[in-house]
């Protein structure tokens, strides 16, 4: 059914059109699609790439308008990509109405911090609560992050960042005194240290609802890790079940809405390669408030390729994470790590979640780099929060993973979310030898995420890559320095082209 566009504009209401799914994946981005030709777009004036607000039965979804010249679209449709549709809930064929949207009084504020100046808590929530409801263009967002990354960071500003971040979102409250987090801030493939830590922590009678992200520009996610094991779809409700239960759960952080509003800025600093200081502490912070989170351990690898470059940066932004934590309420212990290579061998998300099983499982040929820190990080924690005495965490830790605790543990964590399931296998892999003989110098974590990207990780679960050796190793030529997993014959001939392109992903000497 085609419903021609009508001029009743009470409130501006433009007229109706046709919903036509297209199937058409944008991430993030809400966008539709109009004939050049729609009487409405014509009447009304929408140009392409402006915004557009479409009703349907009591639902309202932003998105950006693209204009088409051939019959993808008929000229009374609107075609939905899938995140419209699915904000929408709507049928093919369903009756929408456009609409010019408000314009966005938060886009002064906006403007006023790309000329310099602080913003405060009110400017910073009416932003935000703009951008989680889409309102805000690529070019308003791309606007907004770079005004901060622009900008040296001030702790005032971060902490009425961070407490906005929370505001827009849901909040998590928990009666116990203690409630327990763990993040890593990244910037090196694999390190799937979580689901052994939040394993541990658990079985020591601690409280840790862990909310995980997926990849969006790595390999994977702690998220995607586990969710080939099981899963982490869980609302609110669903997760506080499991945390009752069990003590801890891992779960995808976006499927709880704590604070919304990251994982869209985050977006746009990747596609942007900016790193802000004041994004990123605000980004870390805000999700672990709103978790209802007491008592923080941070993960702060420091290496050449990895996020954070050099203990002098290290020093800086821990600095900075301390006093908004503390402004916050929130007790923090920040560690620094090696982030000179990956942590364990698999790189993707079901190479990763196998690594951390065989951790858990103790099998004789678990990666010792995935168990040495995944223990390390779990003894600073059980200090922290007073479940080990000073000096006494590391014993207690290995105790509960060697005596079984910890696998017990996780896969009654598993079994309280929905089920566990063992990782899937790729149907292709392929080895990479050494060019040449000589001493593993150095392992470019930047270069190894890409392969494992190019080979179909995370979109493609087995995907990815297993790495073979580590910095200091001795290798003849030919011998295996990686082996690529891919799903496709396509993905694995790209990874391979890439891989044999850049020796210098692990480079030998």
């Amino acid at each position: 059914m085609n419903w021609s566009g009508g001029n009743d504009r009470e409130g501006g209401d433009t007229g109706r059109l046709s919903t036509r799914r297209l199937y058409l994946d944008t991430h993030h981005e809400p966008i539709v699609l109009l004939h050049a030709e729609c009487p409405v777009a014509r009447s009304e004036g929408f140009t392409a790439r402006a915004q557009v607000e479409i009703h349907s039965g009591g639902h309202v979804a932003l998105a950006t308008l693209y204009l088409v010249r051939d019959s993808l679209i008929g000229v009374h449709e609107i075609g939905l990509s899938e995140i419209v549709w699915k904000r929408l809930g709507t049928i093919d064929g369903s009756p929408v109405t456009l609409r010019h949207p408000k314009p966005l009084r938060s886009m002064s504020s906006v403007r006023s911090k790309v000329y310099g100046h602080r913003l405060g808590h009110h400017a910073l929530d009416e932003i935000l609560r703009d951008i989680v409801a889409d309102r805000y263009s690529d070019v308003e967002l791309a606007a907004f992050v770079t005004a901060f990354s622009s900008q040296p960071p001030e702790v005032a500003e971060i902490v009425a960042l961070t407490r906005a971040m929370v505001d827009v979102g849901d909040r998590l409250s928990w009666p116990n005194a203690v409630v327990v987090d763990k993040h890593s801030v990244g910037g090196i493939p694999a390190n799937r240290t979580t689901p052994i830590v939040v394993s541990i922590a658990a079985s020591a009678g601690l409280v840790i609802p862990k909310t995980s992200s997926r990849a969006i520009t790595s390999p994977a996610g702690t998220a995607d890790a586990m969710e080939t094991m099981a899963p982490i779809d869980l609302d609110t409700s669903a997760m506080r079940r499991v945390v009752e239960r069990e003590g801890g759960c891992i779960v995808w952080g976006g499927s709880v809405r704590l604070s919304p509003a990251d994982d869209i800025l985050i977006g746009v600093e990747r596609a942007l390669d900016l790193d802000s200081s004041s994004q990123l502490v605000a980004s870390v912070l805000s999700k672990k408030a709103a978790a209802g989170s007491t008592h923080v351990l941070l993960d702060l690898p420091v290496g050449p390729t990895a996020k954070v470059r050099s203990n002098e940066d290290a020093a800086e932004l821990s600095i900075l994470i301390e006093e908004v934590a503390s402004e916050l309420g929130l007790r923090v212990h920040i560690v620094q790590t090696d982030g000179s290579q990956p942590v364990g061998r698999g790189v993707g998300p079901a190479l990763e979640a196998r690594d951390v099983l065989a951790v858990l499982r103790q099998d004789h040929d678990a990666p010792p780099d995935l168990r040495a820190r995944s223990l390390y990080l779990s003894a600073a924690l059980l200090e922290l929060a007073g479940a080990a005495s000073p000096g006494l965490g590391a014993r207690l830790a290995e105790e509960i993973l060697v005596d079984g605790r910890a696998l017990k543990k996780f896969m009654s964590i598993c079994e309280a979310q929905g089920g566990f399931r063992e990782p899937p296998t790729a149907d292709l892999s392929r080895e990479i030898g050494a060019p040449r003989g000589g001493q593993v110098a150095s392992i470019d974590n930047r270069l190894l995420a890409r392969i494992a990207k190019l080979a179909g990780a995370p979109g493609a679960k087995a995907a990815g890559l297993e790495l073979h050796v580590r910095t200091g190793d001795l290798v003849d030529r030919g011998q295996p320095v990686m082996t690529l997993h891919a799903q496709s014959r396509g993905e694995m001939a790209y990874a391979l082209a890439f891989a044999r392109a850049n020796p210098q992903t692990i480079a030998i000497l």
